[in-house]
């Protein structure tokens, strides 16, 4: 007869086996309406089409798939960690851990207990981002790298595009994706320092790309909102979710009512074997 502390701790492995598998084979429409997810974060799904973006950029369950600076609210983690988790590998990459800036250190935290808050992230792997470079993952051995409006701030906040791209084309294998999702400027809206207000052209990110040797394959406009002026005060954070205003005429309905940014949707591939 098992004693009682080993029971317990088959009973605890079977409840974590069961749910790691919660969603083995399932289909990205499940997961992204799943029980593990807020009503607050799938509310956004009809903004973001997680499932179709996903689609658009080729993910299978079996690839390993590398998502860049994913937040500490971990939005995509949630879709990506479950579809892969049986036959794939997510690995969420991110800063430094080791950094001593607060902000950065509180994302870490707040991430951190999103992994440990439901045994479906029991086999996220986490990588870091020092200057530029990857730490904790070898080169050359992803399926596809992701990033969702993040590219804005590799220019103002990282201050070296170049090598962020280039990190991208150095983690993929001869043949494998990039995709990107990003705030899209128009030619008439552009103002001041380049990615400030969060929006960036087109032509921007494809030349940031194809400089670190990759190849535009395809674009979609599932991300797209043809109501977007982008000329609000204050960039992309005026709209939902920030909705970020100041002074006492501030009328979040206004922004509410045009919805979240619109959004470029670029495909691209690493030149080579499979390309």
């Amino acid at each position: 007869m098992l004693k009682n502390g080993t029971k317990i701790l088959l009973t605890l492995s079977l409840s974590v086996a069961a749910a790691v598998s919660a969603f083995g084979g399932g289909s990205l429409a499940d997961i992204a309406n799943g029980a593990h997810r807020s009503e607050e974060h799938k509310a956004r799904n009809g903004a973001r089409h997680p499932v179709e973006t996903l689609q658009f950029f080729g993910i299978e369950a079996d690839m390993k798939v590398v998502e860049i600076h994913p937040g500490n609210k971990a939005w995509y983690t949630e879709v990506l960690a479950p579809y892969l988790q049986e036959k794939g590998t997510y690995v969420a990459m991110g800063h430094p851990r080791d950094s001593q800036n607060e902000h950065i250190q509180n994302g870490h935290e707040v991430f951190d207990k999103k992994l440990a808050s439901n045994p479906i992230y029991s086999k996220v792997r986490t990588a870091e981002i020092r200057n530029a470079k990857a730490e904790g993952i070898e080169p050359g051995s992803a399926d596809m790298v992701l990033t969702f409006r993040n590219v804005h701030n590799f220019i103002t906040h990282d201050r070296n595009p170049d090598g962020m791209f280039k990190m991208f084309h150095d983690l993929l294998k001869p043949g494998g994706i990039l995709g990107v999702v990003q705030h899209r400027d128009s030619a008439e809206t552009v103002t001041g320092p380049l990615g400030e207000r969060g929006y960036l052209t087109e032509d921007v990110v494809v030349a940031l790309a194809e400089k670190a040797g990759f190849k535009l394959v395809a674009k979609s406009e599932i991300n797209a909102n043809p109501k977007d002026t982008k000329d609000h005060p204050y960039g992309v954070w005026t709209l939902p979710p920030t909705l970020y205003h100041e002074g006492e005429n501030a009328d979040p309905a206004k922004w509410i009512a045009i919805g979240e940014s619109d959004r470029m949707t670029l495909k691209f591939i690493k030149s080579g074997k499979g390309s």
